[in-house]
């Protein structure tokens, strides 16, 4: 019997448990369909009801729809055990179809909360925050408005950019006939609205307008011009396996390396020069200088080097044509069109001197300053006049802008010596008649060239404003009080004629003078406000009113005065000086308050002599020592102390105090401050050394600071108070002297 209800007991028990599993089973199944069909309603509103008409009908379990031919009884159950929920649960269509649904009640499993199912209209909002509410859209006219009168960003980036062009480009004069594109991206699917048509599609990018620098075209030298091609194809081949150059220094192409390259022609064909600055940086321009000074033609370059070719009769021209190609250089090669910047700097510069071949930037040449003459003779500096009312400084504002105009002038002149420079300011002069900046460069590679001295000099000799001096350029504005020399002329020849009238009045006011004879007699009645006759008149009438005083008596008057000022000064010198002592005293006293010394421990460690003299030897070898400043005692020494004992037993302090006094004091407050043990006090050359050793007993503090010790800060306020009231006092002492 007993056996019987055991097995009925574990029938029943595992039917339950096989309840259970199928239950948490369909859970399962009802929660994953359940996400997946709110996930397909989210992606396509409008294919919900389609895929929802495909799902097959969910059986629901027995245990779950023990009310299911109720369906209302089901809602107020779901509601009545979860009530935040605001999904109301729907109930399954076949829960008729269990007849026999055991009465068993569970909680519902938290993924059955929501709908099953959602209307085709209707979207799942699974998000915490409500939907913001979207702004207006504004019309045509409020944002013509708001683009002429609001600031926004971007209107000046490169898509706004690129739709001013696009629309410059649109207009009717513009519009030019072009071939008609068809564009796929402007058609659109299922709408015939203009609108809609003219909208692109998201993933069509707009055309960026993109505007590339110009390439700079390709100078054709003079040996593509007179070398066959398949002699210059093999000239070029041989100078890119050359690895025996002629280096070409600051100085520029002289005539060491005319030399030497014409030394190389005569084991080979083609020389080789490496440039140095400045050629380096225009190398069109230094294959012209080569050209011209070697009569060879470059047939190869690269980066800072070119091959130089020595040409087919090289031993019939290598003597002849250098003259002659200097002056083309110079004034251009015949049939060259010049550029209307080099003509013009060419016709400015014409007739000031010769020109520096060996320029390193483009042309026009400028003007070789070292080949004028070192002096000029009866050269005097112009002479200069400013208008009335008027300053002839320059203002900041007028200094920038004759900067920026100098900038994008020519060089005019090129300049490796520092004095004797009167040539050059002649030529300065001459230039400023036609302009007002002279701009001089300055040589590369010339030994002991000193801008400074050059730039003192000519503001001597011309008189001119500096605008601009470095180790490149020296700028000269001729100034606002200039007077070109026509002008000047003109003022000068003006000037003598007004003295000359001048003089002529003068002797002809004197004749006039010298033949009229007045007689003036005192005697008459007349007005004699403001003559000699009413001074005498009040020295009269008023004169015995005033106490007569000898002059040792005003002296002595006087000096008694300057002794009572004296006194008076000196009397404010010396209450403030007491009143400065005062203050200093009274700062000083509440800071000595905070500093409490600490007392000697009487029951001290004892060393002997041979102990100590062992320390003191240890302590001289040490390199490391701790340096006690101006601040004294505070508590940071007691903490480099502490970490000096960290590595050794002895330190050594060395003071700059000048008194032996006051190093023994310094030692006994070190020595109370830190426990340790004084071993010695050494002289040094500079200041004193204390030797301080750490005890045989010696621990590591946990605290390093003392209370009872002054700040770094403190310190040295203490310091300079005392400093303070010392020098007060020595001033109080040298004035009573």
């Amino acid at each position: 019997m007993v056996s019987s209800t055991r097995d009925i007991s574990s029938v029943h028990h595992q039917s339950n448990w096989c309840n259970w599993k199928r239950v948490s089973a369909a859970g399962l199944v009802i929660g994953s369909l359940t996400k997946i069909s709110i996930l397909l309603q989210m992606q396509c509103n409008s294919s919900t009801t389609l895929f929802s008409f495909f799902l097959p009908r969910l059986p629901t379990s027995p245990f779950i729809s023990s009310s299911s031919s109720n369906p209302k009884s089901f809602t107020n159950c779901s509601q009545s055990t979860n009530h935040n929920n605001p999904h109301p649960i729907l109930p399954s269509p076949d829960s008729h179809s269990h007849p026999n649904a055991a009465t068993a009640r569970i909680p519902t499993p938290p993924w059955v909360k929501g709908p099953l199912r959602l209307q085709p209209h209707e979207l799942a909002n699974l998000s915490n925050n409500p939907p913001k509410p979207r702004k207006p859209l504004e019309s045509a006219e409020e944002k013509a408005d708001k683009a002429l009168t609001a600031k926004e960003s971007g209107v000046r980036g490169k898509k706004a950019m690129s739709k001013i062009v696009r629309s410059i480009e649109t207009l009717p004069g513009n519009q030019q006939q072009s071939p008609v594109v068809v564009d796929s991206s402007s058609f659109s699917l299922g709408s015939s609205d203009s609108d809609d048509a003219n909208k692109k599609l998201p993933w069509v990018r707009e055309e960026k307008v993109v505007r590339y620098r110009l390439k700079k075209d390709k100078v054709v030298t003079q040996a593509e011009l007179v070398l066959d091609q398949d002699l210059l194809e093999r000239l070029r081949a041989e100078a890119a396996r050359m690895r025996i150059w002629v280096k070409v220094k600051k100085l520029g192409v002289t005539q060491r390396v005319v030399d030497e390259i014409k030394s190389a022609w005569e084991t080979n064909e083609l020389a080789m020069a490496k440039f140095d600055l400045p050629l380096c940086r225009n190398m069109d321009r230094a294959r012209e200088i080569v050209e011209l000074k070697t009569g060879g033609l470059v047939v190869w370059t690269w980066k800072d080097s070119l091959v130089v070719y020595r040409g087919c009769n090289y031993e019939v021209a290598k003597n002849s044509g250098i003259s002659n190609m200097v002056d083309d250089d110079i004034y251009g090669i015949p049939g060259e069109e010049l550029s209307l910047f080099q003509r013009e700097g060419d016709r400015l510069l014409e007739g000031l001197g010769p020109r520096f071949v060996d320029w390193w930037m483009p042309k026009p040449l400028p003007v070789d300053a070292d080949l004028l003459p070192e002096v000029v003779p009866g050269y005097m500096p112009p002479s200069r006049r400013w208008p009335p009312y008027g300053r002839p400084q320059l203002k900041d504002t007028e200094l920038t802008s004759l900067r920026k105009l100098a900038r994008i002038l020519p060089t005019h002149f090129v300049l490796g010596r520092n004095r004797r420079l009167q040539g050059l300011a002649f030529a300065i002069l001459k230039l400023w008649q036609n302009s007002n900046i002279a701009k001089i460069a300055i040589k590369w590679g010339v030994p002991n060239t000193d801008n400074e001295q050059m730039a003192n000099e000519l503001k001597r000799l011309t008189g001119g404003v500096l605008l601009l001096r470095n180790k490149f350029f020296i700028i000269l504005y001729r100034g606002k009080d200039y007077l070109p020399s026509e002008v000047a002329t003109l003022v000068s020849e003006r000037e003598t004629e007004i003295r000359r009238c001048h003089l002529d009045e003068e002797s002809s006011r004197k004749k006039a003078a010298d033949s009229v004879h007045i007689v003036v007699d005192p005697s008459l009645n007349s007005s004699k406000t403001g003559t000699l006759y009413e001074f005498w008149d009040i020295q009269n009438k008023f004169g015995g009113l005033v106490k007569g005083k000898k002059e040792n008596e005003l002296q002595l008057e006087a000096e008694k005065a300057n002794l009572e000022r004296e006194l008076r000064i000196q009397e404010r010198k010396l209450f403030i000086l007491e009143m400065k002592i005062e203050n200093s005293m009274r700062e000083l006293t509440k800071l000595n308050s905070e500093w409490v010394p600490t007392e000697n421990d009487a029951d001290r460690e004892i060393l002997t002599d041979e102990e100590r003299e062992c320390f003191r030897k240890i302590a001289q070898k040490l390199r490391s020592s701790l340096v006690l400043g101006r601040r004294g005692v505070f508590d940071g020494v007691v903490e480099g102390l502490y970490q000096h004992w960290k590595h050794r037993e002895v330190v050594k302090v060395i003071t700059m105090q000048r008194t032996f006094t006051q190093v023994i004091y310094t030692a006994k407050s070190l020595e109370a401050e830190s426990g340790g043990i004084l071993v010695s006090v050494e002289k040094l050359s500079k200041g004193h050394a204390i030797i301080l050793y750490r005890g045989k007993n010696y621990r590591r503090p946990q605290k390093f600071h003392s209370e009872n010790l002054l700040t770094k800060r403190e310190a040295l306020q203490r310091s300079i108070l005392m400093q303070r009231i010392g020098v007060s006092r020595y001033s109080l002492f040298i004035s009573s002297m």
